[in-house]
């Protein structure tokens, strides 16, 4: 019940906390706007195109696959560590996650995402 209490203490604090916060930030902004002060800066240069650029999706593809990658490397380590200590079973299922993320991959070959041109 004592854990209970904390927990709930701890919860209202927080809560608390986050709206002073951000109750500071409305009270402390900066409210005079002119076009200077909402200007990009840059260095002290004078903008020379708009911020917003378009990119390629070839670009979110090799990031997504990267990702999908790098998640499946950080999955296995433990993996590797401990298969002495793991059974058969454990081999077969790693087997299987290996598998289905290289059919995954062999797909994202034939479609042709990881072109450059």
């Amino acid at each position: 019940m004592k854990e209970l209490v904390c927990l709930s203490i701890f919860i209202i604090l927080s809560f608390l906390f986050a709206i002073a916060m951000l109750a500071a930030g409305f009270i402390c902004q900066y409210k005079q706007k002119n076009d200077i002060k909402n200007s990009t800066y840059e260095c002290g240069i004078k903008p020379q195109k708009n911020a917003r650029i378009k990119f390629d999706i070839k670009y979110f593809n090799y990031a997504v696959m990267f990702l999908i990658f790098d998640i499946e490397t950080i999955f296995l380590y433990p993996f590797a560590v401990f298969v002495n200590a793991l059974g058969l079973f454990a081999i077969i299922e790693a087997f299987v996650f290996v598998g289905i993320l290289l059919f995954g991959l062999i797909i994202a070959i034939n479609k042709k995402m990881l072109r450059w041109i």
